[in-house]
């Protein structure tokens, strides 16, 4: 077997090898935009070898893992905060960067992560997609928000029914103020059928999962929250006990405790953001679902 170390980059990789069969071993640059990388894991195929890639988890590195898959590469995505802390010598460059990727794959201590399929992947993409653009959404009525209340009219939420919206329709505004509510409608009028349409498509996904469908059991949570977790997480099994899963998400506080004194702080937010945004809100729901029944206690 073929074992590879890459130190990826978004414009090339540097790699390090050693072939198990016949001991040869080397270091090369490979470039991206030129083709050189995806011909140098082609030829390897032709050839027959087997091979196992070992990378750090990083960005923009999609295409080079369907490559790899499309080939039938082994690959390993490693936990790039461990594998820094065995990096000893205060030099780092690419090169040995690579060469540490190889020699922890070599000794069988490389950090292997759990990394998402390919649909699970494009999932997410829908979840994110629409995530963005209601916040783009957010931000346009904040915007007229200003215009409409900078002209003396406060409506909150009224804004939106149709005599709020057809009375910021009429406010006398200056030639460019009224140019920026004009467009910033139009955007608005735009932005609404897509979201719409996205969140159909999340209600579909979500009846498709029967653990997306028990989730929604619970107060507060909705498909949104429910197919995220669900897609996210993935496998529960791969966690110890529900504590992990704070920590994976990033709901844990930081901590600096010392000589028998705890030091707690913020949420660490080390995690998906998506998915913490998410069960923030859905706790928010359920609280005021509890304060409107007139239960008491706190959850937690």
């Amino acid at each position: 077997m073929l074992i590879i170390g890459v130190d990826y980059h978004p414009s090339f990789q540097e790699i390090a090898f050693l072939d198990q069969d016949t001991g040869e071993c080397g270091e090369r640059r490979l470039n991206h935009g030129d083709g050189e990388a995806e011909k140098f894991y082609r030829d390897l195929q032709q050839k027959g070898v087997r091979v196992r890639v070992g990378m750090e988890a990083t960005g923009y590195s999609r295409w080079f893992e369907r490559l790899l898959s499309e080939l039938s590469v082994e690959v390993w995505i490693g936990d790039a905060a461990k594998i820094k802390t065995k990096r000893v010598r205060k030099q780092k460059t690419d090169r040995q960067d690579a060469q540490l990727l190889l020699k922890l794959l070599l000794e069988n201590n490389f950090p292997r992560v759990w990394a998402p399929s390919p649909e699970n992947r494009d999932l997410r993409q829908l979840l994110w997609h629409r995530h963005r653009l209601v916040q783009m959404r957010t931000r346009i009525m904040n915007q007229l928000q200003a215009l409409a209340m900078n002209e003396g009219t406060r409506r909150k939420n009224r804004l939106w029914s149709a005599q709020g919206r057809a009375h910021l329709e009429k406010l006398p505004l200056a030639p460019w103020a009224s140019r920026r509510r004009q467009d910033l409608l139009e955007l608005l009028d735009r932005m609404n059928p897509t979201i719409a349409e996205l969140t159909a498509a999340v209600e579909q996904e979500a009846k498709k999962r029967p653990d997306v469908l028990r989730l929604m059991t619970h107060p507060g949570v909705g498909p949104l929250t429910a197919l995220a977790f669900v897609i996210i997480i993935m496998t529960p099994e791969r966690f110890p006990c529900g504590k992990q899963i704070g920590s994976y998400v990033g709901l844990i506080p930081c901590e600096d405790s010392s000589a028998g004194r705890q030091r707690l702080g913020h949420i660490s937010k080390q995690g998906n953001a998506l998915l913490r945004f998410l069960l923030v809100e859905a706790g928010g729901k359920q609280r005021c679902v509890v304060m409107r029944t007139g239960g008491v206690g706190t959850y937690t």
